[in-house]
């Protein structure tokens, strides 16, 4: 699990009280006899058809962030694209369903099934007869023993990136023919499932260098519907074409292009027709949408509510289409439409616990207990027609089998609560506050103008399309009241707000009626760094932690807002630990006991003294979490797996760390003509079944084809 760039990512009056409540939720979480998971808050929409509908041949044109830097996905560097490259090409055992459930993948596999628990756990797979690779050669034991080598973290010389899983191997071997191979445990495995999902020939895993190197910018042999035949960086796109050896259902189109466009020039190469399927800003969909409306086919989202309109698009200032886009008639997108879901994805905002006020537990609670989590998912995805409900879990999603709503363990907003956590960690409202010395405040001056700089502003002033600097929420003096922005220009005032749902102005002080004077303690003030990325894409998290900083405004925490470059804001900020408050998302997983523990585990010491914190960039973690993540990963039993994952959901609420927001809202552009592709949501996409619909046919009226 790692994190997919950046995403738009709650007390008592007594801490002992509080603590002695929290840790009696989760003995209580995941025992109940019903349901928790619950189903997908939004299905995927990929305009299904059948496959006799669907024509023979044509080629794809699919936008991408990127063209990978490799095409290993067990490499640090990989990215989505290597992912839907991998999809595409290489086996995989399992697969997600529109739940995000873990499906057998018949294509490879007769059948998968744990046939020893005692004294080992004994899992043996029976390929697909028919399954080869593109050389000829069968798929099997070799293959899956030289991916469990390469990835037992037991030989340093394969720089991998993760290999959670594969190090609870013992041993692997042929089975009793050919098309079974027999995989013996060391220790118990609940989400043995998640392995060999891709499976890459042994000529790729066999070795150190042809891991490390050989599968970078090629893959001489493949296996699936589509092989590789060119990764093209000048060209800035990637080639995939139908795998002449593929025993499954043929695929559809003869060629899909993965073509590297940037984000916010999308519009323009859909309207020259250069693209068929993207991923698009809540801008362009709205331009689709205009299209639509300018032919008088109405809006083709699929969905209770356009993106403009009564009830409509967020007002945050959106980028600029290159070109002259802009400028072109609306109806050169009136061939698009938009498909839409929820991506399997959930934006956080993260409290950094390793310094400061947020080392407080106490503090990390009161940031909590002032957000209305309702408020931030209605605002960001009910405008997009989307179901506008909180994420309840950081391990699942709903539908998800682990997934549970256990943010009772922390609490709902509460702004008398959130004030009485602050006064018992001794933050006073109106206390006295020392003057920086000389030296601090030029300190201070030269981070903030750093940090500016490395947004890509020359100037300290916020300009057109710029950086937005440096500036901070909930100081009185420094930041205009919302009445006053009215007395001095009410035409634009109405026009901002005229939208439902619109977002609050950057630099948004308390609203009217809060208390007056700022919380402090030991001399000092209750101020917040909140770093944000700047660049495109980046308006509306903006937007996000502006509404943030006002909800923390009104409890009494200021909030000193920082954009930095989006390219270096994991590295230099995340990562590093620079940061108080924060907004990124993390993407969902059907195996959480594996892949969420690096994200949540306690922080240790390493041999060098530094802190080893994995991928917890918050630095929040204890020790019952880790051993209920353990727990968890070692247990057979479905129900009891879920019930521990659900316990340390609980606790890692409790510990305040990260705060879940909301679902990340998923937006399609496609070409009216392609089927089965589009918002997958959860389910892994059938790459043999897209295409371009018959002339004539008519796709299933099935809203979600799942």
């Amino acid at each position: 699990m790692s994190h997919d760039g950046v995403g738009l990512s709650a007390v008592m009056r007594s801490v002992a009280f509080l603590t002695a409540g929290v840790l009696a939720v989760p003995l209580l979480a995941g025992c109940s006899s019903e349901d928790e998971a619950g189903k997908p808050l939004a299905g995927p929409q990929i305009m299904p058809a059948a496959r006799d509908l669907v024509a023979d041949g044509g080629t794809l044109r699919w936008a991408v962030d990127d063209v990978p830097e490799t095409l290993n996905t067990f490499q640090s560097d990989a990215d989505a694209t290597t992912t839907r490259i991998a999809q595409a090409v290489l086996p995989s055992m399992y697969r997600l369903d529109a739940k995000g459930r873990p499906q057998r993948n018949a294509d490879f596999l007769e059948s998968a099934k744990v046939v020893k628990t005692e004294p080992k756990q004994v899992v043996v797979y029976k390929l697909n007869q028919q399954a080869v690779w593109s050389d000829g050669r069968e798929i099997g034991a070799a293959d899956f023993a030289a991916q469990w080598r390469a990835l037992s973290g037991k030989e340093t010389a394969y720089w991998t990136a993760r290999n959670a899983g594969y190090d609870r191997i013992a041993k692997i071997e042929r089975g009793a023919s050919d098309l079974e191979v027999k995989v013996t445990f060391a220790r118990p495995y609940a989400d043995w499932q998640s392995l060999f999902s891709p499976l890459y020939p042994k000529d790729v895993m066999g070795t150190p260098d042809s891991f490390n190197d050989g599968a970078r910018t090629k893959l001489k042999v493949t296996a699936g519907p589509f092989a590789l035949k060119a990764v093209d960086h000048k060209n800035a796109q990637v080639t995939l074409v139908r795998n002449a050896r593929w025993w499954g259902q043929p695929a559809k189109l003869a060629e899909i292009d993965l073509r590297a466009v940037p984000l916010d020039k999308r519009a323009a190469a859909l309207a020259d027709g250069d693209i068929d399927l993207a991923e698009v800003d809540p801008a362009t969909a709205d331009r689709i949408a205009l299209a639509h409306r300018a032919q008088g086919t109405g809006t083709p989202l699929q969905g209770p509510a356009p993106l403009s309109g009564p009830g409509g698009r967020i007002a945050a200032k959106e980028p600029a289409v290159h070109g002259a886009a802009d400028e072109r008639r609306p109806e050169e997108l009136g061939g698009f439409e938009v498909r839409k879901s929820l991506e399997p994805a959930f934006t956080q905002l993260a409290l950094n616990g390793s310094e400061g006020p947020l080392a407080d537990e106490r503090v990390r609670r009161a940031v909590a207990r002032a957000l209305d989590r309702q408020e931030l998912a209605r605002m960001v995805l009910k405008p997009l027609g989307l179901p506008a409900v909180p994420v309840g879990s950081h391990l699942a999603l709903s539908g998800q089998a682990a997934y549970a709503d256990n943010s009772g363990a922390l609490g709902g907003q509460d702004t008398e609560a959130a004030q009485a956590l602050l006064a018992d960690a001794g933050w006073v409202r109106g206390g006295p506050v020392k003057e920086e010395t000389k030296e601090e405040k030029k300190k201070g001056e030269k981070a903030a103008g750093a940090e500016r700089r490395k947004a890509g502003s020359d100037s300290e002033d916020e300009s057109e399309g710029g950086d937005d600097g440096t500036y901070i929420v909930g100081e009185d003096d420094k930041a205009p009241r919302e009445a006053d922005r009215e007395k001095k220009d009410p035409k634009d005032h109405k026009k901002k707000h005229d939208k439902a749902g619109a977002y609050a102005p950057k630099g948004t002080p308390a609203p009217a009626g809060a208390a007056s004077g700022i919380l402090a303690k030991d001399g000092k003030p209750l101020t917040l760094r909140f770093v944000l990325p700047s660049g495109t894409g980046s308006q509306a998290v903006a937007a996000v932690a502006d509404r943030i900083s006002s909800m923390l405004a009104r409890v009494g925490i200021r909030t000193q807002t920082t954009k930095v470059s989006g390219d270096s804001y994991f590295k230099d900020y995340i990562a590093s630990g620079q940061y108080d408050l924060a907004l990124y998302s993390w993407p969902a997983t059907a195996f959480p006991a594996t892949d969420a523990r690096p994200i949540y585990a306690k922080p240790v010491p390493a041999a060098d003294g530094s802190l080893n914190v994995e991928q917890n960039y918050t630095r929040v973690g204890t020790d019952q979490v880790d051993q209920l993540f353990d727990q968890a990963a070692g247990t057979l039993d479905g129900d009891e797996n879920h019930s521990l994952i659900r316990k340390a959901d609980s606790r890692i609420w409790a510990a305040a760390g990260s705060i879940p927001l909301y679902q990340r809202p998923q937006l399609i552009a496609a070409k009216k003509s392609v089927v089965n592709a589009g918002a997958f949501g959860f389910r892994t996409p059938l790459y043999e079944d897209m295409g371009f619909l018959k002339k004539g046919a008519k796709p299933s009226a099935s809203p979600s084809g799942s």
